[in-house]
């Protein structure tokens, strides 16, 4: 039985995505090719971003952070979520369930706060361009840096904490492919509206902070954008913000989804499906989003590939 852990439950048995045995093996094929895409798009973007100095910029230093946030969260839930296709039993320790469920929670946090950094990078290089260069200075990056991964943190602390301390007892499926938070509540014999409560405020703070940061800098982006005369200015203006508006609205919209919701009004087979979005399918699209919308990615990609070639 893991230290600290007062519950007669020493492993759990995770549910997976569907017990239909036809499709299984599809799925399995499917979820593995997500993830491939996704640990080659997100590589392949960091490896692109460290070896060209033309992207050695605050943009790319934040999209170089994203991507890793984004390769890490993914293979903290895929590859056990892959077992779940091929074994009879998905079983995963005590202690490896809250390791999940730590460092789960901690890439959600540390994406929310990341993707606020980059508005606030945004905001700056619009709003105040020529301050841009003092006021993005390394300094200030590796600051907001280490507030993004503190933040990250902080409320993986406040969530595996809140689990941590509840009781399992004799039942120990948990209906979902990973240790998620919620399917753990329900799963617990002690749990009670005060760790539901905890749940909804670490959440709103995880959302919500970033989503106001996120808001007020596009609020003060927009009336610059709207004071800009030529057509063409404003253009190049909104093309800067495209990439990280859709990769916003993606991650912001599937997470309020599916935790912002009481779980009577979301039940869980619902909320397993519609998590598949944020864990997965976000991860896959970012390193997408912002290559195909980039035109200093697509430069230095092509600039790259041509030396290979020629290679």
């Amino acid at each position: 039985m893991a230290a600290g852990n007062s519950s007669s439950v020493t492993e759990f048995i995770l549910a997976g995505l569907t017990n239909q045995p036809a499709l299984q093996v599809p799925l399995f094929f499917l979820f593995l090719g997500f993830y491939v895409v996704t640990v080659v798009g997100n590589l392949g973007l960091i490896t692109l971003i460290r070896l060209n100095s033309h992207l050695h910029i605050p943009m790319y230093f934040f999209l170089f952070n994203l991507s890793f946030i984004d390769f890490s969260f993914s293979t903290t839930i895929i590859p056990k979520m892959l077992m779940s296709f091929i074994s009879k039993k998905n079983t995963i320790s005590y202690a490896g369930c809250m390791t999940q469920l730590f460092f789960f929670c901690f890439f959600v946090f540390s994406e929310s706060f990341i993707l606020s950094a980059m508005a606030y990078d945004r905001y700056v290089a619009i709003c105040k361009p020529l301050l841009y260069a003092v006021t993005m200075s390394p300094q200030t990056c590796l600051f907001l840096l280490l507030g993004v991964y503190g933040m990250g943190v902080l409320g993986a602390l406040a969530h595996t904490g809140n689990i941590v301390f509840l009781t399992f007892c004799a039942n120990n499926l948990v209906n979902h492919y990973m240790c998620d938070i919620l399917p753990l509540l329900e799963l617990s014999c002690t749990s009670s509206y005060i760790n539901l409560l905890v749940v909804f405020i670490v959440v709103t703070i995880g959302i919500g902070v970033p989503t106001v940061a996120i808001f007020i800098s596009y609020g003060f982006i927009l009336s610059s954008i709207l004071h800009i005369s030529s057509n063409e200015g404003r253009s190049k203006a909104f093309s800067t913000c495209s990439s990280h508006i859709i990769a916003v609205s993606l991650f912001f919209g599937s997470g309020a989804f599916m935790y912002l919701k009481p779980p009577s009004i979301l039940p869980l087979d619902q909320g397993k499906m519609s998590s598949l979005f944020y864990t997965i399918v976000v991860p896959m699209l970012n390193p997408l989003i912002y290559s195909l919308r980039n035109k200093d990615v697509k430069f230095v990609l092509k600039k790259t590939l041509g030396r290979i070639t020629f290679i």
